[in-house]
């Protein structure tokens, strides 16, 4: 893999995170840890859109209000309707109160009450003209009530989908900002599950809830406010059975909220060990492995399928208990509204629109009930999210100086001098881990132009010296000059703009070969990516492709061999134009051929530059300005290479059991 100045440099871990299971993802006691924190922290993501928000309270204002309104309304029809039959069945008495005394002389009494609280005048019959109009206006208050809900939906819809924007867009930034250590420690399988499922899991949640929310707590009031002002008796029996339903859903959600944590938790595994299955089939088929991470899979996925079932089943569970709680409700209202109307002490109209908002009352209760469930869930993914967000990132760069402004030098916005490539570690400590130290006490100066090689065995820290260059790791003491300055005080993207630097494990994005070996240079046109690839002895196998430079290529793909995409990496970082050269195993994947010819590009590319070279062919590094022997993170030998076969030392045991092997290797080969 290539990578130009700017770019971010990735490796195998070294080591697992506690929170990590053997195929990548979060542990499964991996918890959220305050939940009203989290949802308020995610309340205030959505500050951005406040207007929009405003507006969606004010249309669920409008709407919930004229909803509301619709009830007693209609109740003023069934009035009139009522009104309407009674007055023809006292039509034969001259006047109402007539209708009463005569009524309490034959003991109808309670029909007398009945008769006395109504405005009738007997004979009258129904005024279908004013039921006309009642009606009318209750179909204007629905149509009304349904576009201002409608437009309040639209609104909000809007601003969660910004918000889901925003945060993918935070995860992009933060990704940038972390050091090489998070991606060593966490899977990438699981980070992918936040970016993609959590995100869209707290955009579909807000999404279902939010404006629910505003017009489940504006009916709510409102109702409250009607039947209030309808009989405040009535509401009082009507309000015995909240308390019950309210110790219920809390009951349910303390219940469900653990078990939506282990969802989500259990998805970023499952996700993990997908993608961990895809990236390295070969391997798995190679090494008879399926049934391993089948079983690592079946884990998982039955942990992620019993979370779901009992949070999900638990969520269930409020309708039919928020129901309950509306007909004991209802029973209620309709006993003691049936005995308020028959001692004339309220209207039909009025009882039937009490009884219309009483079963309107526990509905909005309880979808706020199994809203309140749902929003664990979106809450649970949010704090994965921000956990990510809140994960520590290299140091900020803000003040950092670029070279020139070190250096006192004046160049124009956006321009840095080249620099001659000067690298000195001053007494340099390192350790991935407080316990583990990697580089223990370094110091090492190298010259302009030099070509310095690393070798060692396994572990020695040979690539976490070139990563300590390039910055992708901080010291934990010590310094490293580059042109004698501290590149601890330089910007980042300003040290990397002046390396080039190619991997043992190549990487190729989605995209033509031109595109990719122009990828570590802006602006570059044809001719230079041409000019690259002559270079580095690729440009021959690039023409023998069906579409040339124009052939699609990717990480994944067979477009191409492994050597020539090493090839491919290494064109990529001749045509960055770099003033300091870092290859790390760059030549391992190619044949020995292939492998004299980029040795030759490489030797007329690197006159004036600064190489450093990471080599396991001891055979390549011969000519080297320095060879740099690493043991357990020391420079235990240092010099050229025939000076260190003199000693007699650790580079001369090196080479030797590499060149005894070689030769029998050769040996063998000829005598077949």
């Amino acid at each position: 893999m290539t990578t130009p100045a700017s770019r971010h440099h990735t490796r195998r871990p070294r080591h697992g995170s506690p929170h990590t299971n053997p195929y990548g993802g979060m542990g499964a006691n991996e918890k959220s840890k305050d939940f009203s924190g989290s949802l308020k922290r995610l309340l205030r993501e959505l500050r951005t859109d406040r207007w929009l928000l405003i507006f969606t309270l004010f249309a669920s204002v409008i709407s919930v209000g004229l909803s509301v309104a619709a009830p007693k309304v209609l109740g003023r029809a069934t009035d009139l309707i009522f009104n309407g039959i009674t007055s023809r069945a006292i039509a034969s008495f001259p006047t109402k109160e007539a209708a009463i005394n005569a009524l309490d002389t034959a003991g109808r009494t309670d029909f007398a009450k009945l008769v006395s609280a109504m405005n009738i005048t007997p004979g009258q019959g129904i005024d279908f003209t004013a039921l006309s109009h009642i009606l009318l206006i209750c179909i204007a208050i629905y149509l009304v009530s349904a576009l201002s809900s409608f437009t309040s939906g639209w609104v909000l819809c809007i601003a969660i989908q910004n918000l889901g924007w925003r945060l993918r867009e935070k995860i992009q930034t933060k990704i940038e900002r972390l050091p090489l250590s998070y991606f060593d420690q966490n899977s990438r399988g699981d980070l992918m599950s936040r970016v993609s499922n959590d995100v869209d899991n707290i955009s579909m949640v807000l999404n279902q809830t939010l404006s629910q929310i505003f017009q489940a707590t504006l009916t709510i009031l409102g109702i409250f406010v009607m039947m209030m002002t309808l009989s405040w008796k009535l509401t009082i029996l009507a309000l015995l059975v909240i308390p019950l339903g309210g110790m219920l859903t809390g009951l349910l959600m303390k219940k469900a909220q653990p078990h939506f944590r282990q969802q989500w938790t259990s998805t970023g595994e499952v996700s993990a060990t997908v993608e961990e299955a895809i990236s390295g089939h070969e391997v798995l088929a190679l090494y008879g492995l399926e049934e391993e991470f089948n079983d690592s899979f079946q884990t998982s996925n039955t942990r992620l399928y019993r979370s779901s079932f009992i949070a999900q089943f638990v969520s269930s569970l409020m309708m039919p208990i928020m129901n309950m709680i509306s007909n004991f409700s209802y029973v209620i209202v309709a006993v003691g509204g049936g005995l308020m109307v028959a001692g004339g002490s309220m209207s039909l109209g009025s009882v039937q629109a009490f009884i219309q908002y009483s079963r309107q009352f526990t509905q909005p209760i309880g979808q706020l009930a199994a809203m309140a469930n749902s929003l664990q869930s979106g809450v649970a993914s949010a704090e994965r999210v921000f956990e990510f967000l809140d994960a520590t990132e290299m140091p900020i760069d803000e003040g950092a100086l670029s070279f020139a402004q070190a250096r006192g030098s004046h160049v124009q916005a956006g321009q840095d001098e080249h620099v001659a490539g000067r690298v000195v570690f001053d007494h340099v400590r390192f350790s991935y881990t407080e316990d583990t130290p990697i580089i223990k006490d370094l110091s090492l100066t190298v010259e302009p132009g030099q070509m310095v090689a690393i070798i060692g065995p396994t572990g020695a820290g040979k690539t976490t010296l070139v990563n300590l260059l390039m910055r992708f790791y901080e010291l934990d003491s010590g310094a490293i000059f580059l042109d004698d300055v501290n590149i601890a005080h330089l910007n980042i993207d300003t040290v990397r703009s002046h390396i080039g630097m190619v991997l043992q494990d190549t990487w190729l994005f989605d995209g033509t070969i031109e595109q990719n070996i122009a990828f570590g240079a802006q602006n570059a046109q044809r001719e230079a990516v041409v000019a690259a690839a002559k270079t580095t002895a690729v440009d021959r196998l690039i023409r023998q492709l069906p579409q040339g430079y124009d052939t699609l290529v990717s990480n994944e793909g067979d477009t191409i061999s492994q050597g020539e995409r090493q090839l491919l990496t290494i064109a990529r970082a001749f045509a960055s134009d770099p003033d300091i050269l870092i290859l790390d195993e760059a030549t391992s994947s190619v044949d020995t051929r292939t492998e004299l010819l980029v040795q030759r590009a490489m030797e007329a590319l690197r006159q004036g530059r600064t190489a450093f070279v990471i080599a396991h062919r001891l055979s390549t590094i011969r000519d080297a300005d320095l060879i740099l022997v690493m043991e357990s993170g020391d420079v235990v030998e240092m010099g050229r290479h025939e000076e260190l076969l003199a000693r007699g030392g650790a580079y001369a045991r090196l080479y030797n059991a590499q060149f005894a092997t070689s030769f029998t290797e050769e040996t063998c080969e000829e005598s077949q």
